[in-house]
């Protein structure tokens, strides 16, 4: 968005203005964040909007990535296999049947022990 309305070139619209209200408002609109994050964002890495959707997309993908099992990483699946206290294998059959979500596997697996001790009761 332009901030001089005399100058009439691409290059003031790749700029972030955080002096002007309405620039504010259509940067957080389009790119999903509030007025903080935003501000946070140029301040990190400048006033570039190219610079500023690259750092907030960066920040969203770290975010959501701490909760995904990544079975190709070795650490990673003995990790989690400690965590929910199975076997590797038992492990990467849960994330074949439900996703990388490690919320949506530890249930799965819970799901899996509720059955065993049931069926073990019964006998």
């Amino acid at each position: 968005m332009a901030d001089n309305r005399k100058k009439r070139g691409g290059a003031d619209r790749a700029l972030i203005a955080l002096s002007q209200p309405h620039e504010v408002r259509s940067w957080c609109k389009k790119f999903k964040v509030t007025p903080a994050k935003l501000k946070a964002a140029v301040k990190e890495v400048g006033r570039s909007s190219k610079k500023v959707g690259a750092y907030l997309k960066l920040q969203k993908l770290r975010k959501g990535d701490r909760a995904l099992i990544a079975l190709k990483q070795d650490y990673e699946v003995r990790f989690w296999s400690k965590r929910f206290k199975v076997a590797p294998a038992k492990l990467k059959a849960a994330v074949k049947a439900v996703g990388r979500s490690s919320s949506k596997v530890g249930m799965y697996l819970m799901g899996a022990k509720r059955k065993k001790k049931r069926a073990s009761k019964r006998k």
